[in-house]
């Protein structure tokens, strides 16, 4: 789950991480009261959207006075932010940030992801901050310091201090860059975070360090541990499918494609939309239904699919296990008459209950193309694509 940048700021601001003084807005007369009680310009207005690279999209604006923060206001609230992480549809802007401009004489990247590979968080900073740390790490790879941390030890110390003095900070910053560090891996600990960063942390003229942009992500399989982070849930920037997909704990992704597909298990749904896309087409969504999902999370899962109206065909790739094949035919079926179809749907069943799961399909009265392995599965959905673009 992804939250604001200026709810994100209010969290780590509650562990004692400087942040700019600022107002969030929601109307052009918000933001000129915003920039009014701030003071003394120039100010950074700042479209929230749950995607990076607003500034090159036109969503971050430094004006000088209130006034040229409300002009600025009135023209980007109630568009649609389109960035390089946004997707073509790009992301409504309902909120903005209306900040203090700082003047900074250091800029430092710090973050803290899970390493999956060796399972412990890592940190990473930069003295390159303010760039995408990937781009970083690609073209200078030296510039980055990493940090493992040991889950049941955690972050000692010396790997604060080590890190400090690794982006080429002395004195009394390392001391301040120490006490960040420690306080953002509280934070992303004791918040379920998967990703907290801080890009750029600033060093002002007089010396303070400041977070000038905020990031965390979250965990979704902890967050009934935390309904406070829960209710900073922001719809509007999610893709109604995928909403619509996490009522019934399905997980749901929404790709640019054209062959809707269902699987049970993440492993075979990534190879699954390889082999789309080895066929030739384009698969349209990641939908894992689960080992445990039952009839009726099968049934919403299909809904799903009918109702994106990129789908020109529909590939069900099921090996049963704890999912019975004919658990997945019920909710297909079931699916299928309760709503108007004129899909090609495209069925490969291998597994538990696979005869009585595959006679379900073939005695529901409505067409299925049965498929009975990967190969011919593939053949069969090129096929049924070609026939549907005719």
């Amino acid at each position: 789950m992804k939250i604001h940048e200026y709810q994100a700021k209010a969290l780590i601001q509650s562990y004692s991480i400087p942040i700019p003084r600022g107002h969030i807005a929601k109307t052009s007369e918000d933001t000129l009261k915003a920039a009014q009680a701030i003071k003394k310009g120039p100010f950074v207005v700042k479209a929230q959207v749950h995607a990076g690279g607003r500034g090159k999209a036109g969503g971050i604006s430094i004006v000088e006075t209130p006034v040229e923060a409300e002009a600025f206001a009135a023209e980007i609230l109630g568009t649609r932010l389109i960035t390089g992480q946004s997707g073509d549809e790009g992301k409504p802007v309902h909120t903005l940030l209306v900040e203090e401009a700082l003047l900074s004489k250091t800029e430092v990247y710090l973050g803290i992801a899970i390493d999956r590979s060796k399972g412990c968080p890592v940190i990473l900073a930069s003295a390159r901050g303010g760039m995408e740390i990937e781009k970083v790490a690609e073209e200078s790879p030296g510039m980055v310091i990493t940090e493992e941390v040991h889950p049941a030890v955690g972050l000692r110390p010396f790997q604060s201090s080590r890190i400090s003095y690794g982006i080429q900070f002395e004195g009394r910053l390392v001391k301040k860059m120490s006490a960040i560090i420690q306080n953002l891996y509280r934070l992303f600990i004791d918040k379920d975070c998967s990703l907290a960063e801080i890009n750029p942390l600033v060093v002002t003229r007089d010396g303070e360090m400041v977070a000038l942009d905020a990031k965390l992500n979250f965990d979704d399989n902890a967050l009934f541990r935390h309904p406070d982070i829960v209710a900073l849930r922001d719809l509007s920037q999610e893709n109604p499918l995928e909403i619509e997909a996490s009522k019934y704990n399905l997980n749901y992704i929404k790709l640019k494609g054209n062959v809707g597909c269902m699987v049970n298990g993440a492993g075979l749904a990534m190879a699954t939309m390889d082999l789309i896309k080895l066929s030739g087409a384009e698969p349209a969504n990641f939908l894992d239904v689960g080992g445990g999902a039952t009839a009726e999370m099968v049934r919403e899962g299909f809904k799903l699919l009918l109702s994106d109206e990129e789908v020109k065909v529909i590939f069900i790739n099921i090996f049963g296990g704890i999912l019975r094949c004919d658990t997945l035919a019920k909710g297909v079926v079931e699916a299928a008459k309760e709503l108007s179809i004129d899909l090609p749907i495209v069925v490969r069943l291998e597994g538990t209950n696979v005869a009585e799961g595959r006679k379900i399909f073939a005695e529901s009265g409505l067409e299925f193309t049965i498929a009975s392995g990967l190969g011919e599965a593939a053949s069969k959905v090129a096929a049924a694509l070609r026939g549907s673009l005719e």
